[in-house]
């Protein structure tokens, strides 16, 4: 390559601004409608299916047509799955990683994220601490959680569940201005994609994908 101009150091630059941008729509900002206050619900354990199931998941858990062919067909590889107490145990998950990325817990994200996921959250955390900022979220309610699709390649499974959760979300400046969000409740709907091999036993699903619509 001639010349000194560092082409690389710029384009991993803007790579690292894009994650970082994409993790706080995702997890920071406010989205949909405005909901008057609930109260949280208890976490629940994350190892998917072998759980008994807690909140809305137990009282109505919901699995897409699109999903129910590859459900049944990871159930028959993993017979102690089930999609009731899966959804429990996402519903745990998500708490446990909103609440970890706000705070800044790498110890917690690093069991339960994929080595790519962690590694744009962490950068996300990275970036965030070094501008002074503060992340505070608070999960008011999950009003829904729901299987939304699944794929299975082998035995190693993506399975995409759809949350629509209340929360209060608000980003501060050192200096304590507010850049994003606001303390007011917004309704947010988020897909997570947790991924397992269903053949191992390791029960641990771990985030691989997030979108928020």
């Amino acid at each position: 390559m001639q010349g000194s101009f560092p082409f690389d150091l710029i384009l991993f630059g803007m790579v690292a601004a894009f994650l970082v941008l994409r993790l706080r729509s995702v997890l920071g900002k406010r989205q949909g409608f405005e909901r008057p206050p609930a109260d949280a619900r208890p976490a629940t354990p994350i190892a998917m299916g072998r759980e008994a199931p807690r909140g809305p998941a137990a009282a109505a858990p919901i699995v897409s047509g699109v999903a129910a062919q590859t459900i049944s067909r990871i159930g028959a590889i993993d017979t102690s799955f089930e999609p009731a107490a899966f959804l429990g145990g996402a519903e745990g998950a998500f708490r446990m990683i909103v609440t970890a990325f706000a705070a800044g817990d790498r110890q917690t994200l690093r069991g339960l994220l994929s080595d790519d996921t962690y590694a744009g959250f962490e950068l996300a955390i990275t970036g965030r601490e070094n501008a002074g900022e503060t992340q505070r979220t608070e999960i008011r309610a999950i009003n829904a959680v729901s299987i939304d699709a699944a794929e299975l390649r082998g035995a190693l499974a993506d399975i995409t569940v759809r949350f629509v959760t209340d929360q209060v979300n608000m980003t501060t400046a050192k200096s304590g201005e507010v850049i994003s969000g606001s303390d007011a409740i917004t309704e947010l709907t988020d897909l997570w994609t947790f991924q397992r091999d269903v053949a191992d036993k390791d029960p641990t699903w771990r985030l691989v994908a997030t979108r928020s619509l």
